[in-house]
């Protein structure tokens, strides 16, 4: 029997795709957050000269890359790990999408997730029969509440939550003996004071844990801060008897990073260089584009963080899914985040800067038609 799955959502992007794509010049395509950059020399140099990967690797990482992991939050986030409070995975979503099937969440179960939130959440949930909830407010958890995941800065809309909201979520789900995760893939690619120059707060803070990551897991990926979305590299950290359980099941179910991918993983946690070149471009490309936007009268809301603008005209986001087509340029609407975001749509900064510049003289055309 088939699972009850919700519908895949970017499938619903299909006409506009087409209709953008028609326009002159060429489509800009702002749907999807995946790199365009190139990936580090210094990172693809470390995977050719890994390539002698004859053994299956391990699990739970080498004992390097787990170093090289727990020294990176240490650095960039002044938290404290040994090597067993960190797991590498095969890319972020295949643990938020596994997470609460190997946690032995089931039906009567509820899994929490932000209202404005990344779909693999919910599918989470919908993979094992457990009751899903998007509720931002720590007071409106169930008793039944199992799993609570946290995203900040969020995806779709940049909102960041500060340390102390992070840790009256933590308390909330220690009171209801839930594990509680933050998926922080975008912690390096702040905008807004004071986190243009540092990582946004991690869910691990010892402002937030206190003396214990009891129920707490933190996930990061690579793939945006180093152009890693095709490596498939990420990591968990936190909570060891936690993460122990979840290696368990990981080994006889044989996922394991390529020991290639983890030697690259090395590398692009040592050196922050890249990282700062590669925020430095988004920066670039997201003040062109929000100023075209902004002209053309959209409004930018949160946005603070992260690879996404959440703008909106106040109007169905459909209706501006489709006002953008018509100029050649594809966005995700705010719909396939939850039902806030009907009147938003999610705009990517990863499209490279000739197509950001298409796209911004096109939202000028727009406007001049408007004002004229």
């Amino acid at each position: 029997m088939a699972l009850d799955l919700p519908d895949f959502p970017w499938d619903q992007l299909v006409p506009y795709k087409e209709q953008a794509a028609a326009y002159e010049g060429g489509i800009v395509d702002l749907s999807v957050g995946s790199p365009v950059d190139p990936t580090p020399e210094v990172i693809r140099r470390a995977l050719a000269e890994a390539t002698d990967a004859h053994a299956y690797p391990q699990v739970a990482g080498t004992p390097a890359l787990r170093e090289a992991i727990a020294a990176w939050y240490g650095r960039r986030q002044g938290v404290t790990l040994r090597p067993e409070h960190v797991l590498p995975t095969i890319g972020s979503k295949e643990f938020i999408a596994g997470l609460a099937l190997w946690l032995g969440i089931g039906r009567g179960d509820t899994v929490v997730f932000p209202e404005v939130a990344y779909p693999t959440y919910e599918l989470g949930a919908a993979l094992v029969g457990a009751d899903a909830l998007a509720a931002d407010d720590p007071a409106a958890w169930p008793e039944t509440t199992k799993l609570v995941w946290l995203n900040s800065p969020g995806n779709p809309d940049g909102r960041v939550l500060t340390v102390e909201q992070l840790r009256a979520a933590v308390v909330r789900a220690r009171e209801l003996g839930a594990v509680i995760v933050g998926d922080e893939c975008y912690a390096e690619l702040g905008w807004d004071a004071p986190y243009d120059t540092t990582p946004t707060p991690t869910i691990l803070d010892p402002r937030v844990v206190g003396d214990s990551f009891d129920g707490v897991l933190s996930v990061y990926s690579l793939s945006k801060q180093s152009n890693l979305a095709g490596y498939r590299a990420a990591f968990a950290a936190g909570d060891a008897r936690v993460l122990a359980d979840v290696l368990a099941v990981r080994k006889h179910a044989g996922l394991m990073p390529p020991l290639p991918v983890q030697q690259a993983m090395i590398v692009a946690l040592e050196d922050e260089t890249h990282v700062q070149q590669q925020k430095a471009r988004y920066r670039t490309r997201r003040t062109v584009l929000r100023t075209a936007l902004e002209s053309a009268g959209f409004c930018i809301d949160a946005s603070g963080a992260g690879l996404y603008l959440w703008a909106t005209r106040s109007e169905p986001a459909l209706d501006t899914v489709a006002w953008l087509a018509e100029r050649g340029m594809l966005v995700a609407p705010g719909t396939f985040y939850g039902p806030t975001g009907a009147e938003h749509v999610r705009i990517a900064l990863t499209a490279s800067d000739d197509r950001i510049a298409a796209a911004a003289q096109r939202l000028a055309s727009a406007g001049r038609v408007a004002a004229g």
